[in-house]
């Protein structure tokens, strides 16, 4: 039997398929090994690892201070900590090239995860900036009887249709002016060197239109401006579009100027654009975490409602 997690910081590894795969996780100190915890599955972007996305998203605190545990995975590439990339369906790099399947691997890093910890597994959750958004948005997709709500950053639906058994809320992050996976979808700037960048990105209006027609949502959203409370040039709306099976909602966090960033964080590089601070994504995604446990599906997937 493994050995139980304490608090703090640890590096696991779970073979899938020919491939060792590793994962890390952060557990909180207010964990106790007799009460069942939520977990947030955070992605790293691509081309990032978890130390990365650790420094880029906060998360670490967001979870001491709420008390849920952090799981950060490593993607796959040619190096072994440098450049990596997660296989979301229709990006990115090394994982999806390789055919890589990281929705096995995070099936796999769950059932090894409750070997360690106590997981709460009704409250298991989906985030990630980029490459991690769009793996988000794949594992939410192909995994919807285990992963109960998720939260993407910058990272857009990158298949044609989801295959959720389930309605899955949804809480995507997106800047206006996001340079490299763009608001309006096609061929961003380009890294490494590159003029332009090499993926095909598709629009957030396909990201959210699709988990809408899923959820069986209404067709037309509330639309809330947030407080304007940073003099940082940008401001946020929230677009919800409620009334969906199971209590679902799909919402999307517009930041009009923002860039390739996690709102309330600085960004880690200048190149990625500007980060508002009138929001913290953290707050506002473990809210929507909160209200939105795992439901069992009550009915098959319909369209939206008008």
């Amino acid at each position: 039997m493994a050995e139980p997690l304490a608090a703090g910081d640890h590096t696991r590894t779970v073979k899938v398929g020919d491939l060792q795969r590793r994962y890390q996780v952060h557990v909180p100190g207010r964990y106790e090994s007799s009460k069942a915890m939520p977990v947030v599955i955070a992605f790293h972007g691509g081309g990032g690892n978890p130390a990365s996305m650790v420094r880029l998203s906060g998360m670490n605190v967001k979870s001491e201070e709420a008390g849920f545990i952090v799981v950060y995975p490593f993607g796959t590439g040619r190096l072994e900590n440098q450049l990596l990339t997660f296989n979301g369906g229709g990006c990115c790099g090394y994982a999806m090239e390789n055919k890589i399947d990281d929705v096995a691997f995070t099936a796999a890093l769950l059932d090894d995860l409750a070997t360690v910890v106590k997981v709460d597994a009704n409250r298991v959750y989906a985030t990630g900036l980029s490459n991690g958004g769009i793996v988000s948005h794949y594992v939410a997709s192909e995994l919807s009887d285990r992963i109960a709500a998720i939260a993407p950053v910058g990272g857009p639906l990158m298949i044609d249709a989801v295959n959720a058994k389930r309605a899955v809320p949804v809480m995507h992050f997106h800047g206006t002016a996001d340079a490299f996976a763009p608001f309006q979808g096609g061929y961003g700037k380009g890294s490494f060197g590159r003029s332009k960048g090499v993926t095909d990105f598709r629009s957030v209006e396909h990201t959210i239109q699709t988990w809408v027609k899923n959820n069986g949502c209404n067709a037309t959203p509330e639309v809330v401006p947030l407080p304007d409370k940073a003099a940082d040039g940008m401001k946020c709306t929230r677009k919800t579009w409620s009334g969906g099976r199971d209590g679902s909602e799909v919402v999307l966090i517009e930041i009009e100027g923002g860039g390739h960033t996690w709102p309330g964080m600085k960004p880690i590089v200048e190149m990625l654009g500007p980060s508002t601070m009138d929001i913290s994504a953290n707050h506002l995604m473990w809210d929507f975490f909160q209200k939105h446990p795992l439901k069992p599906a009550t009915a098959a997937k319909g369209t939206s409602k008008p």
